[in-house]
């Protein structure tokens, strides 16, 4: 059995897919990019900027389904250019704590949706 998860707080699908499948205590999250819900708009002032509302999205995903960062095992990160790797990683360890950080992996892509710079996707247990 399988739940849907979306909420208003986080950007809408740009396709068909849904912002997260919730199986028994397991959520599978689309991947996030930096939509700002509330206008539409892509947040791209900075690396930083943009990572900051990637994981804003994702906690509101979380959120919709009951969980916190607490609750995520698992995170991949597609980034568009290594050299930012470090940028990006200073504002996702703002979301975690080290003790309890969940594994990952990190790709460089050659695209990304809306030729973004950073989408994060997660697997959370509750």
């Amino acid at each position: 059995m399988k739940t849907i998860i979306n909420t208003a707080n986080a950007p809408a699908p740009i396709g068909p897919y849904n912002q997260a499948v919730l199986s028994g205590n397991t959520l599978y999250t689309s991947g996030q990019i930096a939509i700002d819900a509330s206008t539409g708009d892509l947040v791209m002032d900075s690396i930083e900027a943009e990572t900051e509302q990637v994981m804003k999205n994702l906690k509101a995903v979380l959120e919709a389904a009951g969980m916190t960062f607490e609750n995520v095992v698992k995170t991949s990160i597609f980034i568009s250019d290594m050299h930012n790797f470090s940028k990006i990683n200073a504002v996702y360890a703002n979301y975690f704590s080290a003790d309890t950080a969940p594994a990952r992996e990190t790709v460089e892509v050659a695209n990304l949706p809306k030729f973004v710079n950073v989408e994060i996707s997660a697997i959370a247990v509750n």
